[in-house]
């Protein structure tokens, strides 16, 4: 079947504006003293189900908040990962006494901002409607219905997600970076696949709801045009009564760093990026003497354009956009981690200079400027933050949680702006771990692990689910030839001869993507001409051409050519299954790179050059020998363009097996658009003419 290219333009516009008064701007003007915090502490209640009630008055604009959040600590989910999310949807799906419709419009009504969820839940109105609101509220998170069809189409959602997921090297680095970490069976280091979310039930959802929805550690707080007598009042209306599940919170056993640096190296074969990640694990409690430090130590290492990183990284250097480094605090364990995405050459040199910069801060006192510049970011950031009289609730709430001094914020700034250059060096040494890192790196490692093997440091190889790659698995690849995982394929979709047959193929087909609908026609005729034009209520909204020897692109009455390197890969087609070229054209080169997991089922990967220099990876199903995903990149005017499909639901039309679901994904710039085909028409040699390529 003829490959999906569907390219989205978009523009990103910057606008600058110059300050009309002239500034000397050689020089930095001096920070001005720290604010003075006075925080008045919120009028707390304890409900007799152990629901905590904190109230913050704010009687500027009539209009109240109100959320509810559950104190479960970290929740190990093991094989039913992905179960809390799909209940936290799931109570959105109506009560008892209320459809989802009703309860939405209960809402809307009111012009109230209802949100409910597997952590809590919150409401947002207007004074006069905010006890309807509120109720409401409470009402779905101690009545929902749990319909059945609302499971399905929550469940069916979430495997969508993952699928668009499973081709995002940003998402893949996202979900092994803590998987590696902390471990995949650790609560911060789990997560959900296809397969887990497959085997989930609405008896799951209904057990995870009672366990962890419950007034059980439940901190409610009220912010804004409300007495604290009426929000007392309106909590024991709502939540009194309410009964549920004791919580505890979980006891973890600490995790170790590596006794010394490694590289963990996740293989994507498309990717024209790195994502790279150097971390190490912390415990850093709120309460802890180092955690003003540490702000100030990562703020001056990687917290914005004036940091070490960013100025190493991007300024000198131009590896990157953007390189940062994050410290989280916390009751358990938390992790430091300096990230950036780097072009796929300079991957190697990029880890050399994320080590020099975090040496340095470890080895070397910080100039007392940057320190002072540190400072007087936060100085501002905080009380700015203040203006938010929700963040009072949330201190309040940290306090009690972290079992902190109750001026712990009234005194943030006089600690924070205590701290000295002997203090950053002190807790650069202490929490940066550059003896004792892991860097992840997610990328294509037939480029980048040469010059990382260089670096001194043992290199790891993990699938993108964090498993380590084996010498088991690839020996695998050496028994089986690329001719004939691709000959198998061939007689499985019915074979060379009957394939050559087809002279056209003509699709009708639905496209979803971002909750819309289109109608796309796909046509082809042999050998190689296509079009695709894609449809909405009636008018063409894209349409792509290629006539055997040219190609464009149509959008908005605007025409744009086909990519050069695209145009080429088509003029080089016999046939319009693109495999049959793979053994009779000598030109195409083949060579199979191991076994991978789709949809988690094993299947070959194969990398195919075609003969204008293109790389494509293909993946064949060891059991079905059908093609099941492929991977390539794109560059279209100087971008580089990620694409990859994923082919399910095979049928036969005539005497030709095709593929009825196509899950297409492309990236480009950070960002990434999913869009699924579903065939709903399909014909061989007939409602095609030359008129269509024109």
């Amino acid at each position: 079947m003829k490959k999906i290219y569907f390219v989205i333009a978009g523009a990103l516009l910057l606008v600058n504006a110059e300050a009309q008064t002239k500034l000397d701007r050689s020089k930095r003007p001096k920070a001005g003293p720290a604010p003075v915090i006075t925080i008045a502490d919120p009028v707390t209640y304890k409900l007799a189900n152990g629901i905590t009630v904190l109230v913050v008055e704010n009687h500027k604009l009539p209009k109240v908040s109100a959320s509810y959040s559950i104190d479960a600590g970290p929740i190990t989910e093991g094989a039913k990962a992905g179960v809390l999310s799909l209940m936290g949807g799931m109570l959105n799906e109506g009560t008892k006494n209320k459809t989802k419709e009703e309860f939405d419009e209960a809402g809307d009504k009111i012009g109230a901002e209802i949100s409910l969820g597997a952590s809590g839940g919150g409401a947002s109105a207007l004074t006069r409607y905010f006890e309807q609101a509120f109720l409401l509220m409470a009402e779905g998170l101690q009545s929902p219905s749990f319909p059945a069809e609302s499971f399905e189409k929550l469940k069916s959602q979430a495997i969508t997600g993952l699928k668009s997921s499973e081709r995002s090297v940003k998402d893949i680095a996202g979900r092994v970076t803590p998987a590696l970490i902390y471990g995949v069976n650790h609560p911060s280091g789990e997560f959900e696949t296809e397969a887990s979310v497959n085997a989930l039930t609405l008896d799951d959802v209904k057990a995870a709801y009672a366990k962890y929805i419950t007034p059980s550690r439940g901190f409610l707080i009220f912010v804004g045009d409300i007495k604290p007598e009426a929000a007392k009042a309106l909590a024991e209306k709502a939540f009194g009564k309410w009964k549920g599940a004791t919580l505890t919170l979980p006891v973890l056993a600490p995790v170790k760093n590596p006794a010394k640096t490694e590289i963990d190296l996740v293989d994507v074969p498309n990717a024209v990026q790195s994502e790279i990640r150097v971390a190490n694990l912390v415990q850093l409690p709120l309460s802890s003497p180092d955690y003003f430090p540490l702000l100030l130590a990562n703020q001056i290492l990687g917290g914005g354009s004036d940091a070490y990183l960013f100025k190493n990284l991007r300024e000198k250097h131009g590896f990157t956009y953007g390189a940062y480094s994050s410290i989280a605090a916390g009751r358990y364990q938390t992790t430091f981690a300096a990230s950036a995405s780097v072009r796929n050459e300079k991957t190697d040199s990029a880890v050399v200079e994320f080590l020099n910069e975090i040496q340095r801060i470890r080895t070397t006192k910080v100039d007392l400027e940057d320190l002072n510049r540190a400072k007087a970011l936060y100085n501002g950031s905080f009380a700015l933050g203040m203006e938010n009289t929700a963040r009072i609730a949330t201190y309040a709430t940290n306090i009690i949680l972290n079992n902190l001094p109750k001026d712990f914020y009234r005194t943030y700034l006089q600690k924070l702006n205590a701290v000295t250059v002997d203090d950053i060096q002190r807790v650069a040494v202490k929490y940066f771990g550059a003896p004792t890192s892991r860097i992840i790196i997610v990328g294509k490692a037939a480029t980048v692990e040469p010059g990382l093997k260089k670096l001194g440091y043992t290199v790891n190889q993990f699938d993108r689910y964090a498993q380590p790659v084996t010498a088991a698995a690839a020996a695998q690849t050496v028994t089986v030839k690329p001719e004939v995982i691709i000959g198998d394929y061939l007689k499985t979709i019915g074979g060379t001869e009957e394939l050559k047959k087809v002279q056209s193929l003509y699709l009708k087909m639905d496209l979803s993507m971002q909750g819309m609908n289109i109608l796309v026609e796909q046509k082809a005729m042999a050998p190689n001409k296509s079009s695709m034009v894609f449809s909405m209520m009636g008018n063409v909204v894209n349409k792509e051409v290629f006539d055997g020897t040219n190609g464009y692109s149509e959008r908005g009455g605007q025409k744009q050519p086909m990519p050069e390197e695209e145009a080429a890969a088509k003029k080089t087609q016999t046939c319009l299954f693109e495999q049959v070229d793979y053994l009779s054209n000598q030109a195409f080169k083949m060579q199979v790179k191991g076994v991978e997991k789709v949809n988690g089922k094993d299947a070959y990967r194969v990398e195919v050059v075609n003969p204008a220099g293109k790389t494509q990876t293909e993946y064949y199903d060891v059991a079905t020998k059908l093609l099941v995903k492929t991977e390539g990149a794109l560059n279209i005017n100087g971008t580089s363009v990620n694409q990859s499909s994923e082919f399910s639901d095979y049928r036969k039309v005539g005497k030709v097996v095709i593929p009825y679901k196509i899950a297409y994904t492309m990236e480009a710039g950070g960002q990434q658009q999913a869009m699924n085909f579903t065939v709903t028409e399909a014909k061989l040699n007939e409602g095609v003419t030359e008129a269509d390529f024109k």
